[in-house]
């Protein structure tokens, strides 16, 4: 089937998931337990703020600007650009809500900032962090902090001990760190030897719907984290010498040791390292940045957090908590409507390209990589909605997979990636000024 015919049935089955996921509990009175807007955690509040007017600038200097600088730019003043775009894009669509759209989030009693801010030796920290995970607990960890292994309240704290530990500052750290991600997946890309795909698809990994959540979510740096071990072990793979593949191998896994750290769903982030390696056809540096990854896991441990102990532990909390509510005959499916949301309608369009190629990807090509990429980022998605672990609020949780899902949007007919600019910027811009998210 030709790629111009694969776009439109992608793009509409995106959009019908999307819609059902909305209307189906409004129309069968079916209480899914999130605020008040299924499928996402948000409540219907229509507003403009501060950010409502350079919002809607930036989003129109990037329907004009973007593919040119992409397509003409040098790699590294696009690089730059990108960085510089995105933090724009994130800071105005945060903004929205005034100040209080960056530094409130990460001050509520479900949040890190609270619970860094008490900690004053982290070491008995992780030697109690298991036993206070239960609900039964009677100092329980704040939501967020149970649900996750203790690397993501050491990145808040290390903020807390510098001085970045006010809502607004930690919520500007968040910013400037989730807006990397695009460099270091148009880096990967690079590396990869799909830079002409990776300049098509970088104003759509730049802005979209997706720096929404981002800004101001934890779950943004978990993303970031991940596109940059990924990114070091693409170096890893490819390096010329011995020396080059060693070390950028030992920094990709100390880089996704950390982060399997930060997130229990993190350990699908190994789906995209394997796609990296096969692509690459270099598989040696695999027990090298897997070995750093273990050392990073194990060094916890010797403080007193075990991941293995933690994890049955965070199990019996989840379902001790909300999820058991949340059906999973509805979100099973709803979930995929909340990631239309947060990764942008287009990616319906952008992956059923990349599925249609039907080719047995033996030479490699730029456009086979950004395939492959693609294809990977679906995988981890599905991975993590059969897992059962993932009752809503995905639109957030599944941030570190969405960019490489949007890589094939490199693959899209010109038209459709002109059409589908302006649709991402529109869809970010009126979820924004409709929706009150929390992020």
């Amino acid at each position: 089937m030709k790629r111009i015919a694969l776009a439109p049935i992608g793009i509409g089955v995106a959009v019908l998931i999307m819609a059902a996921a909305m209307f189906v509990p409004w129309a069968a009175r079916w209480n899914v337990h999130v605020i008040s807007f299924p499928p996402l955690h948000a409540d219907w509040a229509p507003r403009v703020g501060p950010g409502t007017v350079p919002a809607i600038a930036i989003a129109a200097l990037i329907v004009v600007f973007a593919r040119r600088v992409a397509l003409t730019w040098s790699w590294g003043r696009l690089l730059v650009a990108s960085f510089v775009v995105g933090v724009l894009w994130l800071t105005s669509l945060a903004l929205v809500d005034g100040w209080d759209g960056i530094g409130h989030i990460l001050g509520t009693n479900y949040e890190y900032l609270q619970t860094a801010r008490s900690v004053t030796d982290f070491a008995a920290t992780l030697r109690e962090y298991v036993s206070r995970i239960p609900f039964d607990h009677p100092q329980n960890w704040p939501v967020h902090i149970a649900g996750h292994p203790p690397g993501a309240l050491l990145f808040f704290v290390g903020l807390v001990k510098i001085g970045l530990g006010s809502g607004l500052a930690a919520g500007f750290v968040v910013i400037l760190v989730a807006s990397t991600t695009s460099v270091a997946v148009l880096l990967t890309l690079k590396r990869l030897g799909a830079e002409p795909w990776a300049r098509k698809a970088a104003p759509f990994l730049v802005a979209g719907p997706a720096a929404i959540w981002m800004a101001v979510s934890a779950d943004a740096v978990f993303g970031a984290v991940a596109a940059w071990g990924i990114c070091a072990l693409a170096y890893g793979a490819t390096s010329v010498t011995v020396r080059s593949r060693v070390l950028w191998s030992i920094g990709s896994g100390l880089i996704l040791g950390y982060g399997v750290m930060m997130s229990y769903g993190f350990l699908l982030v190994g789906v995209v390292a394997l796609a990296v390696l096969f692509i690459a056809r270099s598989w040696w540096p695999l027990p090298i940045a897997a070995a750093a990854a273990l050392a990073v896991v194990l060094a916890f441990a010797a403080f007193g957090f075990a991941w293995w102990e933690a994890y049955p532990v965070l199990v019996e909390r989840y379902w001790d908590g909300v999820a058991s509510r949340r059906p999973g005959s509805y979100w099973i499916w709803g979930n995929f409507g909340a990631l239309v949301f947060s990764a942008g309608p287009l990616v319906g369009a952008a992956v059923a390209v990349a599925l249609g190629r039907g080719r047995s990807w033996s030479r490699r090509s730029g456009a086979d990589t950004v395939a492959i990429l693609a294809i990977a980022g679906l995988a981890m998605v599905l991975a993590a909605d059969v897992s059962g672990m993932s009752r809503a609020e995905v639109e957030r949780i599944w941030l570190p997979f969405v960019p490489w899902m949007l890589v094939s949007t490199a693959l899209l007919p010109p038209r459709w990636a002109r059409i589908g600019l302006v649709l991402q910027l529109g869809f970010a811009l009126v979820v924004q000024h409709l929706l009150f998210t929390g992020w």
